[in-house]
């Protein structure tokens, strides 16, 4: 008997142990996983709404994020945006961000949001991000969650990224902060998102100064503070709705790094804009 065959019938079964105890199951229908599948069974794996944002630089996510940034006067050039899937309340693929966010669904998390590095790594206008980062936290909601999901999100994301190019890509989760704590944005319209997100955030100083110097090292051929600032910023939250949060986030990454910086944006899930 061929030797392989032994091995993947005792992988298998290693695999299915665990099953007996606590069964895992589809996190969009609920039905029990069969052992070579992972957190989606392979018919709701088959029907997952994709976007295909990362084989157009152009498309209604980025539309959308850019008309908020012109509004706010941000700025020079288009900025990018990706996001692996629709999101729709009630579609049973709303509860994949759900998971990590309420959830603790590390696992989860990570693996679709490797499956979004994938596609961010292979498309031809991220392939100059020099720096990935997340919508923070108010430090209050952190240490009641114990963590951030758009962190655990942007640490795939980098990992992505840096691993065709070592060391050129900086991977940094506290850039950022909330300079007040915000109410939920859930039940809010979308002009009292706007206004609840105002001003709500800031890029930390020392965080910044690391980041110089990270670049002047890695750039000596490039010493002054102009060419060492980064020149494209991947900005990673889990859902894209209105947008208001992430271009209140831009504003703060424009304000500290200059007009010139291109800020994209990754989600795992976005809303269809209307």
């Amino acid at each position: 008997m061929d030797p392989r065959l032994t091995r993947l019938r005792l992988e298998t079964l290693l695999r299915s142990l665990p099953d007996l105890l606590m069964p895992r199951v589809c996190l969009v229908c609920g039905r029990q996983l069969l052992p070579s599948e992972r957190h989606l069974c392979v018919c709701c794996e088959a029907d997952l709404p994709l976007t295909h944002f990362e084989s157009n630089s152009r498309n209604p996510m980025a539309d959308s994020y850019n008309a908020r940034l012109v509004v706010a006067g941000c700025g020079m050039c288009y900025q990018y945006a990706v996001s692996l899937f629709y999101y729709g309340s009630g579609s049973g693929y709303d509860y994949i961000p759900q998971a990590l966010k309420y959830d603790r669904n590390f696992g989860a998390g990570r693996h679709f949001a490797r499956m979004l590095g994938r596609l961010v790594a292979g498309a031809e206008h991220f392939r100059d991000v020099d720096l990935v980062t997340c919508v923070p936290l108010h430090w209050t909601r952190r240490y009641r969650r114990g963590y951030n999901q758009a962190a655990v999100i942007a640490s795939e994301l980098a990992r992505a990224l840096q691993a065709d190019r070592p060391g050129r890509v900086l991977f940094d989760p506290w850039l950022l902060r909330r300079t007040r704590r915000t109410a939920t944005q859930t039940r809010l319209s979308v002009a009292d998102k706007a206004l609840n997100v105002a001003g709500a955030f800031a890029v930390r100083p020392s965080r910044l100064n690391r980041i110089l110097r990270f670049n002047h090292t890695s750039r000596l051929n490039r010493p002054s503070r102009l060419n060492s600032l980064p020149r494209h910023i991947l900005l990673v939250d889990d859902v894209y709705t209105t947008g208001s949060t992430l271009s209140a986030c831009a504003e703060a990454l424009f304000e500290a790094f200059g007009p010139e910086v291109r800020v994209s944006i990754a989600t795992l899930a976005c809303v269809p804009q209307r």
